[in-house]
Formats: structure tokens, sequence, C-alpha cells
């Protein structure tokens, strides 16, 4: 990857015996920690930052902003200087999309509220070894010690993610959501915890999203956005009065790609369709890695277009619809003709594990169709339960109702993040969702308010014109309106169901042979639905890229 944080809890020399120095743009030397960093960004007004002159030595990675209030230059002086009166208190005052390493007494490395960028480390003989590529943090450790851990790989290969702050690698952890890491242990910061209260929901949403987008205008050079038809994505248009650009992944003749041709040319920005074709479903190791190895990089669907991109800089709206129109909240329905009618209703008692497996990549048929030597257990659906239970235990003391547990797990175990880790690696990218009052606004609003509605007047606020063209799948002004014409167009003949937002990678898959391509010799795997496919090639790709061991297949990854 071309962006990269590594650091050791201990000096330079540690440092030098890892990784050789000549590979990062800069490397910081503390008392207690050193860390280099690789960003072509480094140095842009809320981008990778560096201090070392006085105060402790601080490094921040990635997207970041000091307070509104604050004189400092940069993040990572700011939060020197805040360290040194306040301790881990200060990093409650950071703003953004980071990793933060600061030489305290003793060193810590922390990650922002949400954990939108992930921290993983190792205890190697070299001392404790952290950094945001997981691969280069498990290669630290003697090859011995790189071991599988089973039920991890089985969460992989049933939800397309490893649950909490594992990896498939025994050796190798996360930094705790909404934690930090010293040289001899982890912790837990309390900056995501709910706190309901009562406000105008829209009004200060509207108003937030000003800020957000204020905070992150004038990045450097051409500006593009990932724009669909959908809510999210165009609201960074009206909040990015300089996007230049707007690129969709589809078919031509799409619907999705009509109405977000319609939306960019309402505000004045050219139109580009990547064409979805064999790189809408590549899963090459390159693209592997970008899951990091706790998730599927099936996300990455714009991955193979990067040189049609001709922006410098890209926004996106990953994450709105979780933060902000309560993606993972279950909601109530009917069920009518063998189908169910969501209602815009809270589940009054929820299944979370039910409720997060659909969301997730759990799909009941994997486990009919997959060989009796598979790593599937006989009751798959008890396994990934008892997963969800474990994993949501340990968040309880930051939640109150089960609702917000549920969004809670979903925001901890985001499976679709791989797409901003691999624009953030080719591109300067901003992520506008991770902004700290737009994360406050989800823990303040009560989950009967983080949904389409109290989103949708929001943005009216913020835009009386943003929702001229509706999504083609939600073509009222209403979401029970919305639901109900889904319904009717799915079950009454004659009436032609709504097309999906995205490319039908079933089809892409078999057109382009992937089979012979990805599991070529493994005949007992080809009838196995297309995204277990891809999911196991993800999984055989990053282990034998963070143990060095060839030996892996899929079949071997199904089949211990």
């Amino acid at each position: 990857m071309r962006k990269e944080l590594f650091g050791v809890f201990g000096d330079r020399d540690a440092f030098d015996d890892l990784r050789a120095s000549e590979f990062f743009d800069r490397v910081v030397d503390g008392t207690g920690v050193t860390a280099g960093v690789r960003d072509s960004a480094l140095g842009y007004h809320g981008r990778t930052s560096v201090h070392a002159d006085d105060g402790p030595a601080c490094v921040v990675w990635g997207e970041a902003f000091a307070p509104d209030d604050s004189d400092a230059a940069d993040a990572a002086a700011w939060l020197s200087r805040a360290f040194r009166d306040r301790g881990r208190a200060a990093f409650d005052g950071l703003n953004g999309s980071y990793v933060a390493v600061v030489d305290g007494d003793p060193p810590v490395v922390a990650t922002d509220q949400a954990r939108t960028w992930e921290c993983f480390y190792a205890d190697t003989p070299a001392g404790r070894v952290f950094g945001t590529d997981p691969a280069a943090v498990a290669r630290a450790l003697p090859e011995d010690d790189r071991t599988v851990l089973d039920d991890a790989l089985t969460e992989f290969v049933l939800l397309g993610v490893v649950l909490g702050d594992r990896t498939v690698l025994g050796g190798v952890d996360r930094v705790p959501f909404d934690g930090y890491l010293e040289p001899g242990g982890v912790g837990a910061l309390d900056r995501f915890v709910y706190d309901h209260r009562e406000f105008d929901y829209a009004a200060e949403l509207a108003d937030r999203l000003r800020a957000a987008f204020d905070r992150r205008g004038n990045l450097p050079g051409e500006s593009g956005l990932l724009l669909s038809a959908g809510y999210d994505s165009r609201t960074a248009l009206t909040g990015v009065p300089d996007v230049e650009t707007c690129y969709t992944v589809g078919e031509p003749d799409a619907d999705e790609v009509r109405v977000a041709e319609r939306i960019a040319s309402q505000y004045g920005a050219r139109h580009e369709t990547l064409v979805a074709d064999e790189r809408y479903v590549i899963t090459d190791p390159e693209t592997t890695q970008f899951g990091l190895g706790v998730k599927e990089s099936l996300h990455v669907h714009h991955g193979g277009h990067t040189d049609e991109m001709g922006a410098d800089s890209i926004y996106h709206g990953l994450l709105f619809d979780t933060f902000l129109r309560g993606y993972f909240l279950p909601l109530d329905a009917v069920e009518l003709f063998g189908r169910r009618l969501p209602r815009q209703r809270l589940e009054p008692d929820p299944d979370v594990a039910a409720t997060v497996a659909s969301k997730f990549g759990y799909h009941p048929e994997f486990v009919d169709a997959v060989p009796e030597c598979s790593r599937v257990p006989d009751d798959a659906m008890a396994f990934v339960r008892n997963a969800v239970d474990r994993e949501l235990g340990k968040l309880d003391d930051r939640y109150d109702s089960i609702h917000d547990g549920a969004a809670l797990f979903g925001i901890q175990n985001q499976p679709t993040m791989p797409f901003r880790l691999h624009l953030a690696d080719n591109f300067v990218e901003s992520f506008v969702a991770a902004d700290a009052g737009l994360v406050d606004w989800h823990l303040s609003t009560p989950p009967e308010h983080r949904n389409d509605e109290t989103y949708c007047e929001a943005l009216k606020q913020f835009d009386a014109d943003v929702l001229r063209h509706n999504p083609p799948d939600r073509p009222h002004s209403t979401y029970r309106r919305n639901q109900i014409s889904k319904f009717l167009h799915e079950t009454v003949p004659g009436l032609e169901p709504y097309q999906s937002p995205l490319p039908n990678r079933d089809e892409l898959y078999d057109r382009h042979d992937y089979d012979d391509v990805l599991l070529p010799g493994h005949g007992s795997l080809h009838g196995l639905p297309a995204r277990l496919k891809l999911r196991l090639n993800d999984a055989r790709n990053w282990l034998e890229l963070a143990t060095e061991d060839r030996s892996w297949t899929p079949h071997s990854v199904l089949c211990p």
C-alpha cells in the first residue's frame, strides 16, 4: 500500500531492525516510541502531521483537525501540547479519522472514536510493534508465531468480517474500538457513548453537515466524488462546491447511472461511468490488502478503475447511512405473501444477531452449498449468534438501548471500510461522515429519529433542491410509500422489480469465467455462491501475504 503508519515501542535501533527508514517519508524518534509515516499528503492542512520540536513527540496519521478554536498549525502540534496538559483526555479534542501516536509517559497509540482507521499490534522479540498494515505487523513476528485463529477465520468465512478486536492470526490484534495501546496493555476511552437528548434533530444535523464540509474543503488538485443515485454521496455535491468530476460504477444504461448523471449535471460537475466488467469482481492480492485481513474486499468495486479516475482528491458518502440514517437499526416489518414489508419504526424486541447477519455477509444458502469438510459449523447461525453476543457484551457500557447496541455493533465491525481504504490509499480522501460533530449527533439522537425522514429533512434545510432527482428504487417522497412501491414491484405480475443499484456480481463472475482464474483445480468449490468464492480467495491471498506460507488455497481456507 502507498500510505502507512508503522512503529515500535522502542528506540530507533529497534525500528531500524524491523523496517528500512528510507521507505517512510518521516520517522519520528521519541524516548519510548519510534514511528514512521508514509503519506503523499503529509503536511497538508487536515492531513497527516508530525511534531517533534518541543513537548512529547507526536504523529497524527490520516485526516485530523485540531479544535476549531485552536491556533495550532496542525493536529500533531495541538495534540502534543494538549497531551502534556491533559494526558489521554486530549484525544477527546481531535476531530477526524486517524491514528495518533504520542511519546507520553507511557507512550500511547489511539484511534479515532469510531475506529475508522484500524491499527494493529503484535508483541515481537523487538518489542510491541504497531501499524496500519497488519501484514507488516505480522511479518515482525517469528514465522512460528503467525498461527491462524480458527474461529476468527470461521467468522470471516461466514460473515465476511472478523469481529471485535481480533484478526485471523492469533498473534496480531487490533487497537480496541474507541481505545488505545500502550507498551504493556490496551485500554478503552469514553468518546463513543450513547447519551440521548432532545433538540431539533433535522436542523442541528443540517448545521453540523455544513460545519463538517467547511472543515474539509479545499483539498489539493482536482476534486472527484464517487457518486451513486442514493441520498448519501449526493450530499457531498451540496457541501463541496468545487467537485469537478463524479464517478459511478455500473452499466451505462442502468437506472442508477442515469440518475447519477442528472445529479452531477444539476451541480455543474462532469460525470463519468466506470463500466462494470471483470474489474468489478477482481480479487487479486493487491486488492485483498484493502480488507486488512479482517474484512472481505468485496466493496472495492471501483478498484480496477483507478487509472480512469483523473481526480487528485476524492469525496464519498460512506457511513452517512450508518451514522445518520440508522442503517443497522432493527426495523419492524409485516409479513405479506411470504415477504417482509419493512415499516419505519423500530422492532420492539429485536434479534440483534439476525439483524447484523443480514446486513453483513451471512447468507443461509452458503451453509447448504459448502462441502462437508468445510469450516462452516453444523449450526452456523448458532455460531454467528454466539460470536455477536460475545462482542456485543464487551460494548454494553456504551449504550442503554439494544437498538443503539445494534448500531454500535455495526459501526465497530463496519464491513464496507475497504471501499474507503482503497480511496485513501490512491487519492487525498476526505471522510466527511467521520466528523466528530456528526458522530456526536448520532450519539445524542434517539434511534427512532435516526432515519430517512430526519436525514432528508436535514438535507432540504442544507440545500432545498438536493432531492430533485429521486433514487430510482425510491421514487416517492416518504419511506412508507417507497416500501409499498418496492413490495408491489416485487410481487404484482406485470410490474418490473426495481433494478439493483449495484451491478450483478454473480453475472459478471460467470461471464468472465472466474472459476478458471481463482479456483483452478478446485472443482468441488465451483458450485458455491460467487460472493463466498471471492471471500475464500481473499482469505487465501491475505494469509499467504501475512504468513509467507505459499501453501494456502481457497480449499484449505474452507476445509482445514
